[in-house]
């Protein structure tokens, strides 16, 4: 059967089956072949998906066997915070302030982003030098946050919480390149990602998010939590409400 994912994904970048096989220093008929369903060595597997830019587990994700994933997954933890309060001041300044391609916000107010001048000047900084930033807020007019805030005991504070976070959020919302939309999904976690690295807020019933675990995780070849987390960002914001 055909590999459509590494066809597009070659096509999406302008690649010939002659110009991988350059950069790879193989045979053309070779990726010819892996464009065909042939499954390639696991250096070049490497190769190809690093030179495209997706994950291994993209193109071929029947090539590595379930404890092999399981394995590459667990080694994309860096840490795990009991609570994100727990989680230090430093980190979120850095962790923003590294970003080199995009940055990622989904939570339904995360007020404690926009109340923090560090962290919103190192959102800033890198907006500025054309660095992606895409923040997803929570409608505050949808039911999914109205029932959040009666599970937390705050009733109407959370739709309010969320009014707050676009008025905070102004500042950003002025930046050529920021983008802002709405969501109303059950939000079942805070997604804070940068790059390769995601910070992952778990929601407990009735606790609020700043009482909650945070998992600090980096991409590793072959793991899937990381694009797990970045596939539900996405999925969101395809159906987000552009903020006005």
């Amino acid at each position: 059967m055909p590999n459509e994912r590494l066809r597009t994904a070659m096509l999406e970048r302008g690649l010939t089956p002659v110009d991988l096989a350059d950069v790879l220093e193989v045979d053309p008929k070779s990726v010819e072949r892996w464009i065909a369903g042939r499954l390639p060595y696991r250096r070049h597997r490497y190769a190809v998906a690093a030179r495209l830019g997706v994950d291994e587990s993209y193109l071929w994700p029947d090539a590595m066997s379930r404890d092999q994933v399981a394995n590459a997954s667990e080694s994309e933890i860096v840490n795990i915070y009991p609570a994100r309060w727990a989680v230090p001041s430093e980190l979120w300044r850095s962790f923003f302030d590294n970003a080199e391609h995009e940055i990622g916000i989904l939570v339904y107010s995360g007020l404690f982003i926009p109340e923090d001048a560090g962290i919103m000047r190192a959102i800033r900084r890198k907006a500025e030098n054309d660095i992606k930033v895409r923040i997803l807020l929570g409608d505050p007019d949808s039911d999914n946050v109205y029932q959040r805030g009666i599970d937390e005991g705050i009733d109407m504070d959370m739709a309010a919480r969320c009014r707050m976070a676009q008025v905070l959020h102004a500042p950003l919302r002025e930046i050529d390149g920021v983008e802002f939309r709405l969501h109303s999904t059950i939000l079942y976690n805070s997604i804070y990602r940068v790059d390769d690295q995601v910070l992952a807020n778990t929601h407990i019933f009735g606790t609020p998010a700043s009482n909650a675990p945070v998992l600090h995780l980096r991409h590793v070849a072959g793991g899937d939590m990381v694009s797990t987390y970045v596939e539900s960002f996405d999925r969101v914001w395809a159906n987000g409400t552009p903020l006005d």
